[in-house]
């Protein structure tokens, strides 16, 4: 049983934090259940495991959390969801590769009911969205923007931390960074596209595509 859990109002990053310890220490003790929770940040820049100190541009902009999950620089704040999931893959299927490809999944089918065609890239992760809309890249490759990332942590094959999609975040709070380390791509949100969703309408997507990836 995967339990549900929505937040509102704005959830301290160091706080949400101890929350998923909790669960997850629950989870492998075998006294809590797996837990999905959804809830928005203060703005902030949290530092993966791989983060360069270079990108982070902008030292005194908002506060910066170093987060123990996989993956660079990321920025949170208002109007972006954050989903935390925290699953047993001992129950489900021990391969890292595969549950950050059902993360990508979920996130894509997300987008999918807002009209929103969300693609995967091998050499980035995160999903992306095209823009015919803009220039080309100087290669000639089409302008592409980023609408959520990802990032992972596991413990006795436990997970921590998820995925993030931009509903209607400030853009830009994100150059404070280079997002993800990647500079030759920009940031987009479901509002950037002309997509008048709200983080319920979100909410709603984001549990139907869950059933549809992990309870198959």
């Amino acid at each position: 049983m995967v339990e549900w859990l929505i937040s509102d109002g704005l959830t301290g990053y160091q706080d949400a934090i101890q929350a998923m310890e909790n669960r997850v220490g629950g989870i492998i003790s075998g006294n809590l259940n797996e837990q999905v929770w959804l809830l928005e940040h203060p703005p902030l820049y949290t530092a993966g495991t791989s983060a360069n100190a270079a990108d982070l541009l902008d030292h005194n902009r908002f506060p910066v959390f170093e987060a123990r999950r996989g993956g660079e620089y990321t920025y949170h704040g208002p109007g972006q969801r954050v989903g935390y999931a925290m699953l047993d893959l001992n129950r489900r299927e021990k391969d890292v590769r595969k549950y950050v490809n059902r993360l990508e999944e979920w996130i894509i089918l997300t987008l999918q009911e807002f009209g929103v065609k969300g693609e995967r890239r091998k050499d980035r992760v995160g999903v992306w969205v095209v823009r015919p809309d803009r220039p080309p890249l100087p290669d000639g490759s089409p302008a592409e923007d980023k609408i959520a990332a990802i990032g992972v942590r596991i413990r006795r094959w436990v997970t921590f931390h998820g995925i993030s999609i931009n509903v209607e975040p400030n853009l830009e709070h994100f150059n404070g960074i280079v997002p993800c380390g990647i500079s030759d791509y920009g940031v987009t949100s479901l509002v950037d596209l002309g997509v008048p969703a709200t983080i319920v309408d979100v909410d709603i997507a984001l549990k139907n595509a869950f059933s549809q990836v992990f309870e198959k």
